[in-house]
């Protein structure tokens, strides 16, 4: 792995992976908690819409889908809480919307979309220093945001309406919550692309909930979990010439499988003994 390191483009999918990890285990750890694993799904397919703004204005695409995911999420959050529309209804609405969007502006743009793929299934090794940049930022706001409001996001995860009677503001902190998944979203579509962004965001910490008790535990073992498996689906998508993002999401199912039989035939036996 050392050796690969000598290459530009090689350093930069190593330093994506490792902010990406950051985002999957901070996020992903309240995506879990909270069970809004289908709302993630439906601010990343609306990301799309934002995907397609970008390549019609003829500007980075990962700019454009950062506001679009962020109002999203929010769109998402609103109409849940304040209509009568179930919340996957609304999910789904905004889901099929964006992606429409997407499919709209990508039409209208002039020529071809050469990177398109790469947003639908993630190209951890093309991300350009610019992209690192952009994700960097953003996983210092997440980081920053959740350091400060961890006990609000704590309780908002494990007990709403308990949060709501003692006066916590539950609406603008369940909308911040969300904009924060559409965030760890933008950061995670370049390495595995939308179409599998959900696995980045659960399955590390699936991993982790079983063997860790407590939130703040579980956000630490989680992002060490995403960072390893990312950076190994990386070094395996390398070595054998596999698309990265298909790559890292096996990678992070085999692990999960492996938990689970370690749990079943290993973990609680010594628990026991």
């Amino acid at each position: 792995m050392i050796d690969v390191l000598q290459y530009g483009f090689m350093r930069n999918a190593l330093m994506a992976a490792v902010l990406v990890g950051v985002a999957c285990g901070i996020m992903g750890t309240f995506v879990v908690v909270k069970r809004i694993v289908f709302i993630s799904g439906g601010i990343t397919h609306a990301a799309f819409g934002g995907i397609g703004l970008g390549y019609l204005l003829g500007i980075n695409p990962v700019l454009t889908a950062i506001p679009f995911s962020i109002l999203s999420a929010i769109g998402i959050g609103l109409v849940s809480k304040k209509t009568r529309i179930s919340e996957d209804s609304a999910i789904g609405i905004l889901w099929a919307v964006g992606m429409a969007l997407g499919i709209l502006f990508i039409g209208l743009a002039p020529g071809y979309a050469p990177d398109l793929f790469s947003y639908l299934f993630g190209s951890i090794l093309t991300v350009p220093f610019s992209d690192i940049i952009i994700m960097l930022v953003l996983d210092v706001i997440i980081i920053l945001a959740v350091t400060f409001l961890f006990r609000e996001f704590q309780a908002l995860s494990f007990d709403e309406e308990f949060s709501e009677i003692v006066g916590l503001p539950t609406k603008f902190i369940y909308l911040l919550l969300l904009c924060l998944v559409a965030l760890s979203v933008i950061l995670l579509i370049r390495v595995v692309g939308i179409i599998l962004v959900i696995a980045l965001l659960t399955i590390p910490t699936s991993i982790t909930r079983q063997f860790v008790k407590g939130l703040r535990k579980l956000i630490f073992y989680s992002t060490i979990n995403a960072v390893i498996l990312t950076v190994l689906g990386l070094w395996f998508s390398y070595m054998f010439d596999l698309p990265s993002g298909a790559t890292i999401v096996l990678v992070l199912a085999f692990a999960f499988f492996l938990s689970i039989l370690f749990r079943r035939f290993v973990y609680q036996k010594l628990q026991k003994g």
